[in-house]
Parts: structure tokens; sequence; C-alpha cells
């Protein structure tokens, strides 16, 4: 993970935050002068902007700055793509994995930027199911390829600390284009994932 390098105009939208972040600590009862919130509401501005920096990324130039020539026609997949989000409902976080699935038509994508869409996705306030769907949509788009695949696991903490609070509880999402349409090829990528659907 990059550290994010906070820009003058960062600074001056942390500092609005967390002005608001002190109220809310006030509002729940708190001492926001106390020794350990003092520097609380900063750093928690900090903190939304550095999970909210995908409104700020164009995902369509990072797949677009890394497309190369390939004459290779079989799937392609890059496993266990870590991330973090923020659930829009509750602004928790969620957190899991993604792994993609794609069949090269005359072009491949450098496999680092796989891993940058996840994050451009998931780094705003975010549902795992539109998640999974932009990603997939974008690979369709913008990659050439005869297929995309996109399956996304996670927890989410909306449903382990508040509300039913089921603790075991995993949410799986998929979503796919293409050649992926057919059974045998959705198959495939769960096989060589090493998951049962």
């Amino acid at each position: 993970m990059i550290k994010m390098k906070f820009s003058d105009e960062d600074l001056r939208l942390a500092e609005k935050l967390a002005e608001h972040y002190r109220a809310i600590i006030e509002l729940i009862g708190e001492d926001p002068d106390r020794e350990g919130l003092a520097k609380t509401p900063m750093r928690a501005a900090k903190a939304l902007i550095e999970n909210t920096r995908g409104y700020h990324e164009d995902a369509d130039a990072i797949v677009h700055s890394a497309i190369f020539e390939h004459e290779g026609s079989e799937i392609v997949i890059v496993k266990d793509i870590e991330f973090y989000s923020l659930c829009e409902h509750h602004v928790l976080p969620f957190f899991g994995k993604v792994s993609i699935g794609y069949i090269p038509a005359g072009g491949i994508v450098g496999l680092s930027k796989l891993a940058r869409i996840v994050d451009t996705f998931s780094r705003r306030l975010q549902v795992q199911e539109r998640m999974t769907h932009d990603i997939c949509e974008l690979l369709t788009r913008v990659l050439p390829n005869r297929g995309v695949i996109v399956y996304a696991e996670a927890q989410h903490m909306c449903m382990k600390m508040r509300g039913v609070e089921k603790q075991d509880s995993t949410t799986i999402t998929f979503e796919y284009s293409g050649e992926f349409e057919d059974i045998h090829r959705q198959n495939e990528f769960f096989t060589l994932l090493g998951v049962k659907k």
C-alpha cells in the first residue's frame, strides 16, 4: 500500500472535516479536548480522505496506461487482491478479496493495474455489489477481451458490529461478461481459484 501524500487542498479539507468530527465527539458525550481525543478529529478527517481517495482517481486512465499487445487467448487471473472499503449505508468498513479473470483478445493489461482499479472502486462509499459490477464493466469496456469475470468475498462490519451482529457471515458477489456467460468458462475460473460454486 502506498502511503497517501496530502496536498494543500487535502489539508484544507481535513481542517473542515475535523471541525465536524469534533462536534460529533461532543454530541456523543465525550470531551474532544481530553488527552486521548485531542488529535482525533484531524486523524479521523485524514483517514476519511484517504479511505475515499477513489473519487479522485480515473479507473479508465489506469487501465489505458498499461495495455500491451498479446496474441494469447487463454484466461488470465489475478487472485486474492485485498481491498478495504466503507459501506455507504453506515460508513462502517467492509473488506475482503477480489479475484479478476479475463480472456485476452489482442491485448493484456499490466497486472498491477488490476489491483489499482480494485483500490479505485473500493476507496469510495460503496456497496460490494456495485463495486464488483463496476470493476467488471470497466474491464469489459476498456480492455481488449473476449470475456471478464470478477469475484469478491468480503466481511461487513455493519453486519458484525451492529444490527444482526452475525460474526461468521461472508458476502460473495460476482459479475461476468462475454465468454464467461458460458457455465463451462465460469467453472474453469472458479476451479482455478479453488472456489466451489
